[in-house]
């Protein structure tokens, strides 16, 4: 980024410019959550949440616990960091006709065939009989029919509309979380705790309200976890208000102190995790594990979350920012095909599990051929994909 202009204009040209350019440090970022979402759910089936395979590590419900606090809340604050310069220098229908090109058509195309393949997988551990034919036809047209992670391809395209909406009746809307970006340049902790206050004020509620499990069903693929959709709205608009200008000045600066941090946030995120496992012990041990918690307890629980959430994503940016703004990363060749790899994976990873499901392997051994084969695959896949032409506008 260059230096701000004295004039909002300038800034907005400059804010607009910068979008324009890689950043390798969120890249990579970037590319580190995708590869999350794959290990998460290379585990699944071995916790004790997910327990669907024989085989159960105790380890595998550590990674869980963590991945499902906060690689989303992640995903939707790195993908808003861009889309305020985005609207600045496109009309809204430009705008509109790629977000749809880029998020509409993956998420449209991936719902009549990886999802409908990737679920033949687990209904074919209770009914061999059941032809894919039947099986697709009736989830098409009777239902259910589950989203997978795709959920958060059409969400995030409903925060894109509704980003564009906003900007078209005020430009300056994000400005006050701008400011603020660029005050926390040396006082990264103060952003923290914007983050956790905003983010606890819109989750505890909603989650003592609509409990950990109900979903919101749209109709069709279309659903969302209904006590963390303004968790996940906060954290995208949050991301567009640091992205909106002063990139080079604010919060995620590349010579700013969060990128100077060290083991501090890391050490930060310990607290809330801790605390979040003292409180499923409570559930289990004490509580006798009831299908509906109390008040206190749900409450408890997702100001543990927000906390976690918050000090997890700062860990990460401070550590991609510090030590991944240049040279080669191995996640670089990775980083083209990351988004690929997101919509294709969950048919891999979940065929891959039933055909080790009568394996006699320890799970630690399954997760590990899981993981891998998942990652090889996907990214091959998606490479060849993005060799169709036009292919790479899209994926």
């Amino acid at each position: 980024m260059t230096t701000i202009s004295q004039t909002a204009a300038a800034a907005d040209v400059h804010a607009a410019h910068k979008a324009k350019a890689r950043n390798a440090s969120l890249d990579r970022a970037r590319t580190f959550l995708t590869l999350v979402v794959l290990l998460h759910h290379s585990v699944i089936p071995y916790t004790y949440f997910g327990h669907t395979d024989p085989k159960y590590f105790v380890g595998f419900d550590m990674i869980v616990l963590a991945t499902d606090s906060f690689f989303m809340a992640m995903f939707f604050f790195l993908s808003g960091l861009f889309v305020w310069p985005g609207l600045g220098r496109k009309s809204p229908w430009v705008f509109l006709r790629e977000r749809l090109l880029r998020l509409g058509l993956p998420f449209a195309i991936a719902a009549f065939t990886v999802i409908p393949i990737a679920y033949y997988a687990l209904a074919l551990q209770e009914h061999q009989e059941t032809t894919f034919a039947a099986f697709w036809l009736k989830m098409v047209t009777v239902g259910p029919w589950p989203s997978g992670p795709l959920w958060f391809v059409w969400v995030l395209l409903a925060f894109d509309l509704t980003a564009s909406l906003l900007y078209r009746l005020s430009p300056t809307l994000l400005d006050p979380i701008n400011r603020l970006s660029v005050r926390c340049h040396d006082r990264p902790a103060d952003f923290f705790l914007f983050l956790l206050i905003v983010t606890a004020v819109l989750y505890v509620p909603a989650r003592v309200y609509f409990g950990p499990n109900h979903w919101f069903e749209l109709g069709g693929p279309f659903s969302v976890q209904a006590s963390r959709i303004l968790l996940y709205a906060a954290y995208f608009f949050i991301g567009a208000g640091i992205g909106a200008a002063n990139f080079e000045r604010g919060v995620l600066a590349a010579d700013g102190q969060l990128a100077k941090s060290g083991w501090g946030w890391v050490g930060l995120t310990l607290i809330p995790y801790a605390l979040l496992w003292g409180l499923i012990y409570i559930k289990r041990e004490i509580l006798g594990n009831p299908p509906v918690q109390p008040h206190w307890y749900e409450a408890s629980y997702g100001l543990f979350f927000a906390a976690f959430s918050a000090a997890i994503l700062f860990a990460i940016l401070a550590y991609f920012l510090r030590f991944k703004q240049s040279g080669w990363s191995i996640l670089d060749p990775m980083q083209p095909a990351a988004y690929g790899m997101f919509l294709v994976h969950y048919l891999i990873a979940l065929w891959l599990e039933y055909w080790l499901f009568d394996a006699s392997l320890p799970a630690v051994v399954k997760v590990a051929i899981v993981f891998v084969l998942t990652v090889v695959l996907s990214w091959g896949a998606t490479e060849a994909l993005r060799r169709i032409p036009g292919a790479k506008h899209v994926l």
